[in-house]
C-alpha cells in the first residue's frame, strides 16, 4: 500500500462523515438526545446545554460503510472494528440512559468499567490466538520486539481501556476529541505504508476521514457532540490498530494528548485526596487551560498542534 491507496478511504470518510452527521443532527433533536452539562465545569460550557449528543453514530456508520467497500478482513482491520463497535456499543448504551434520565451520568462507573474490562479481555484473549507474533510487543528506541509471555493478555487489555477512557476524557471541547483522532488515526494509516502494517491502513485512513466529516459540525460552536457513543468506539478502535501492529508502546506517544488528559485526572484526584490541593484549576487538562484565560479554540488548537507533533516524533522513534 502507498500514500495514493490511501486517499479513497479518507476522502469517502471525509464526505459520509460529514453527509451522516449532516442527517443524524434533525433526528437527535427529535428523539430530544440533548447534552446534560455537568454542573461543576466551567461556565461557559452552560451555553452547551440542549446541544444534540449521540453523533458518534455517524462516525461508526461512515467507517462501516468504507470498510465494507475498500477493506479486506485480515487480522489487523478485523481487531480494530471489532474493538471499535464493541466499544461504540458500550457507548451508546450510556448516552441511552442519560438521554433517557435527562442527566449527564449514565452507566455506575463499576458498571461502566465492568462492560470494559470483559470486552477488553474478550479483545485481547482473541488478538493473543490468532497474532501470528505472538506476544511479541514492538520497543520504541530499541526498535527490538519483547516477549510479554502470560502478561500479554492483561497487558493488552490495560491498554484498551485506558486508550478508551483516556479519548473519553479528551472529548470536552468542540472538535477536540474528533480532531486529535483525525490526526493520531492518520499517523497508523501512515504506518500501512511499511509491508508489515498495510493491512490497517484502510482503516485508519477511514477513522481519519470519518472524524474530519464529523468535524464540520462538531467544531465551536458545536451543533452536535460525539457522546460516549462516539469517543468510546474511537479509543477502541485506535488501541485495536496499536494492538494488531504490535505498537501498543508507540500509542501513547502519538497519542500523547490522551495521556495528558488522563494523567491530569489521576494527579487531581490523587493530590486532593492526599492533600487536600488540587495541581489544576480544574481536570482533565483542557479546563485547566481554559480557566487559566485561553479561549476554547486556541485550546483546541494548541492539542491538534501539540498530537501532530508528537506523531511526527512517533515516526521518528521508529
Amino acid at each position: 500500500m502507498d500514500y495514493t491507496q490511501l486517499a479513497a478511504p479518507l476522502i469517502a470518510g471525509i464526505v459520509l462523515g460529514a453527509v451522516l452527521t449532516g442527517l443524524i443532527i434533525p433526528a437527535l433533536k427529535v428523539l430530544h438526545s440533548e447534552q446534560s452539562i455537568r454542573e461543576d465545569g466551567p461556565e461557559s460550557h452552560h451555553t452547551k446545554a440542549g446541544t444534540p449528543t449521540m453523533g458518534g453514530i455517524a462516525i461508526i456508520v461512515a467507517v462501516i460503510f468504507v470498510c465494507a467497500a475498500t477493506v479486506r478482513l485480515s487480522a489487523v482491520p478485523r481487531l480494530a472494528l471489532f474493538a471499535f463497535l464493541m466499544f461504540g456499543a458500550i457507548g451508546f448504551a450510556d448516552d441511552y440512559i442519560k438521554v433517557i434520565r435527562k442527566h449527564n451520568l449514565g452507566f455506575r462507573a463499576w458498571q461502566k468499567l465492568t462492560c470494559q474490562i470483559v470486552a477488553a479481555l474478550v479483545l485481547a484473549a482473541y488478538h493473543s490466538s490468532i497474532a501470528i507474533s505472538g506476544a511479541n510487543v514492538y520497543i520504541p528506541v530499541l526498535n527490538e520486539y519483547w516477549d510479554f509471555g502470560i502478561w500479554y493478555v492483561p497487558f493488552v487489555a490495560f491498554v484498551i481501556i485506558a486508550m478508551v477512557n483516556s479519548v473519553n476524557l479528551t472529548d470536552g471541547l468542540d472538535g477536540l476529541a474528533a480532531g486529535v483522532t483525525s490526526i493520531t488515526a492518520l499517523f497508523f494509516a501512515l504506518l500501512s505504508t511499511v509491508p508489515a502494517f498495510l493491512a490497517g491502513g484502510s482503516f485508519c485512513a477511514a477513522l481519519s476521514g470519518a472524524c474530519l466529516g464529523f468535524l464540520f459540525f462538531n467544531k465551536n460552536p458545536a451543533k452536535v457532540f460525539m457522546g460516549d457513543t462516539g469517543s468510546l468506539a474511537l479509543g477502541g478502535g485506535l488501541a485495536g490498530v496499536a494492538i494488531a501492529m504490535n505498537m501498543e508502546l508507540l500509542l501513547p506517544i502519538a497519542g500523547f494528548v490522551y495521556v495528558a488528559e488522563a494523567l491530569s485526572v489521576i494527579i487531581q484526584v490523587v493530590s486532593f485526596k492526599a492533600t487536600g490541593r488540587r495541581v489544576f484549576k480544574m481536570a482533565p487538562l483542557h479546563h485547566h487551560f481554559e480557566l487559566c484565560g485561553m479561549s476554547e479554540k486556541k485550546v483546541v488548537g494548541m492539542f491538534w498542534i501539540l498530537t501532530a507533533l508528537f506523531c511526527v516524533l512517533a515516526l521518528y522513534l521508529l
